[in-house]
């Protein structure tokens, strides 16, 4: 996982919500194949973006509590966090440019 942090259900509030810079959460499965693809574009962001925004990731099979208030269907979901509020998510995997776009969108 390199710069990236797990995150779990007791640690979220504090990791996430009470942040004081953006977060990137990454909600993911060990089984899920697009998640693996993904996981290598997120690294680069979080180590080139790592004065705008923190990256950090969720397994959904661990932490289940967090998955069900943010209600996820499917993995991965990529959601960004600001000020303890949801202010964007992507669902599925997609291209480094879109994931920074939501990034540089706060």
């Amino acid at each position: 996982m390199g710069s990236m942090k797990a995150v779990t259900d007791a640690s979220f509030k504090a990791d996430v919500l009470d942040a004081d810079k953006p977060v990137l959460v990454d909600f993911w499965a060990e089984w899920c194949g697009p998640c693996r693809k993904v996981s290598p574009v997120l690294e680069e962001l979080a180590t080139e973006m790592s004065d705008k925004v923190r990256v950090v990731k969720v397994d959904t099979d661990a932490n289940p509590n967090t998955m069900r208030q943010y209600q996820i269907m499917s993995v991965p979901t990529i959601m960004l966090f600001k000020g303890g509020e949801q202010v964007g998510a992507i669902v599925g995997a997609k291209p480094k440019s879109e994931i920074r776009k939501l990034i540089e969108s706060v």
